[in-house]
């Protein structure tokens, strides 16, 4: 994989239910991750999902997550547009040019999962995310 783009859903407790209705919707592999499994056990949010994603056998791709403690959840705005992959010199080309005169919440930088991860929102009001996986292969 070069690069996806993708809508990344934020909810609000109740991600494990929404990703698992929305594979009942359209079929494919259903992949959660808790907060637990990324080095949180012991907090009050270790069961909620800290990434999902969808790969739906039409070629969709859905992700979402639970809105962690302290972070604002706001229906109608709880997506962000996705760019995921494993081409560091495109996604960081991508990040560079979506983030200038942006609001970066988090910079494009190294995460606790492994992966180089940044959000912001655009000067249109559009929120991003940025994931550099490693190179498949």
């Amino acid at each position: 994989m070069i690069a996806r783009l993708n809508p990344y859903l934020s909810f609000n407790g109740d991600a494990r239910q929404a990703m698992e209705f929305y594979q009942e919707v359209f079929g494919g592999d259903l992949t959660l991750n808790t907060f637990g499994e990324f080095g949180q056990p012991d907090a009050p949010e270790s069961d909620k999902i800290m990434h999902g994603a969808l790969e739906t056998p039409s070629g969709f791709m859905i992700m979402g997550a639970d809105t962690p403690p302290g972070m604002p959840y706001t229906p109608g705005t709880n997506f962000s547009v996705c760019l995921n992959g494993d081409d560091e010199a495109a996604l960081r080309g991508y990040w560079e040019k979506v983030s200038a005169g942006a609001s970066v919440s988090v910079p494009l930088d190294k995460q606790m999962w492994g992966d180089v991860f940044g959000m912001c929102t655009d000067r249109f009001g559009v929120p991003w995310m940025v994931n550099i996986g490693e190179t498949q292969g």
